[in-house]
């Protein structure tokens, strides 16, 4: 369990009552406030400026929202509470509403006794890492502009969110051709953010639902990042009832796992290479994925001809490079899917939609859609290192296979004809990751064998 606060470029993340307060919230939350404020007077722009604030369900939440809700009012900023909702519900909204900001009380898939403050910019996409660091400096050096009282901010609330998120979801699938096959799916929101809408959703899709964990309650039913260990109910549950899919988000909704009619738990990297399949067939162009996301997307891609942008790994740069290059779908390897028709966020509404679209539109089932893709094998392990012995680690790597092609952008991906490796060190502990991936089973372990020998010489000669 982590022991200090993480104020990262993703926002802040911590354990409510160990070392996440309300007054840290609130002045974190005035951080953003003073800089929304300061950015709007470089632009020469005058008014009122408001932020919207959704979270998950965490019954640490209504704490939180109440002391962010403080921290942005005492800096002058209008607030728009928007309840329970997802994070994507969160994007969605405040580019409805014309607010300057939004921020996201939750902690993702972390287990209940973490929560944390998500930041977004009024495009919907979270601040890139100049613009983080400069929320950070605020926050770390306390230079937080304060207003009178005439002068607060009012808060006020709104219960639009999943009227506008189904709707705009609706716009990109052919609900009719959907609702004609009658999908029994069944839907686990882990009693997180994602059920009430997930199920209105689906069943607005001529869906029978059968709901499982949906009441937003809070308490998970299970250790709530959607992995396989960690729906094997859901996968029972699948062939129980017959369904033709088991759907499965996270707390916060942006990220979707799925089961296949026989039970199969599909997993978080067929979500994106599924959803891809389905836009390409109408909508040929280029697509965006992290470093460490599978080649199905690739694959995808090439069978219309299209082109996959490797990014860094963080859903703001996937985000903006498919702005910056007009891609039609991009996500993670984590089960996020990004539609720039609905908002530059993961979103587990989209990916369903998506899916089922692609069902429909094809005849065919899950697995069969997912075992015409072919079987990728993938390994992902970390372990503790320090930035210069994560270094000499690459190095070391890359002195291994001068033949790869490498590509630098975030730590360094290895790129080779029967699979791939990347090596990166997170940005809020000293470890590393290693995610590897080829069509052949021997050849990843081959690859995880040789990072692990990597790191047992320099790790042992650093200890020594």
């Amino acid at each position: 369990m982590a022991s200090e606060l993480i104020i990262s470029i993703s926002g802040m993340r911590g354990i409510v009552g160990a070392n996440l307060f309300p007054e840290i919230a609130a002045a974190y939350a005035g951080a953003f406030g003073t800089f929304l404020r300061q950015t709007s007077r470089r632009q020469g722009q005058e008014g009122p400026l408001s932020v919207c604030i959704g979270r998950d369900s965490r019954p640490s939440g209504t704490m939180l929202l109440s002391a962010v809700s403080a921290g942005l009012s005492a800096a002058g900023i209008d607030v728009v509470d928007l309840g329970i909702v997802t994070t994507p519900g969160v994007g969605i909204m405040l580019r409805h509403l014309g607010c300057a900001g939004g921020v996201v009380i939750t902690a993702s898939h972390n287990p209940i006794e973490y929560n944390g403050l998500k930041l977004l910019l009024g495009n919907g996409i979270a601040p890139p890492a100049p613009l983080a660091e400069q929320i950070r400096s605020l926050y770390f050096d306390m230079e937080l502009e304060r207003v009178d009282s005439l002068n607060c901010g009012r808060i006020a609330s709104s219960d639009q969110t999943d009227e506008v998120h189904i709707e705009k979801v609706m716009s990109i699938v052919q609900p009719e051709t959907i609702r004609a096959k009658r999908y029994k799916v069944v839907l686990d929101s882990v009693n997180g953010a994602g059920g009430r809408v997930g199920v209105r959703l689906l069943e607005q899709l001529g869906c029978q639902v059968v709901p499982m964990n949906i009441e937003p309650t809070g308490l998970f039913a299970h250790t709530p990042e959607p992995t396989a260990e960690n729906l094997t109910d859901l996968c029972r549950k699948v062939v129980d009832c017959g369904a033709a899919a088991g759907f499965a988000q996270d707390p916060d909704a942006d990220r979707l796992a799925i089961v296949d009619e026989n039970g199969r738990y599909v997993g978080e990297e067929y979500t994106l290479a599924l959803a891809a399949r389905q836009v390409f067939a109408h909508r040929p162009g280029k697509a965006a994925a992290n470093l460490s996301t599978s080649r199905m997307i690739d694959d995808v891609a090439a069978s219309v001809g299209g082109k996959v942008i490797r990014t860094p790994v963080g859903e703001a740069n996937v985000a903006e490079t498919m702005i910056r290059n007009a891609c039609v779908i991009g996500g993670e390897g984590n089960g996020g899917v990004i539609d720039l028709r609905v908002g530059p966020i993961r979103d587990s509404l989209v990916a369903m939609a998506l899916v089922l679209q692609l069902q429909a539109e094809t005849g065919k089932s899950i697995g069969e859609l997912v075992d015409e893709m072919g079987a990728y094998h993938m390994v992902k392990t970390k372990f503790a290192a320090g930035a210069a012995d994560a270094e000499r680690i690459i190095a070391d790597f890359a002195l291994r296979f001068p033949n790869a092609a490498v590509d630098t952008s975030d730590g360094c991906r290895f790129d080779f004809d029967d699979g791939w490796v990347h090596l990166r060190t997170s940005n809020t502990e000293p470890i590393m990751r290693a995610i590897v991936e080829s069509r052949s089973p021997d050849a990843t372990a081959g690859y995880i064998d040789a990072v692990n020998a990597i790191r047992d010489e320099v790790l042992g000669s650093a200890a020594g």
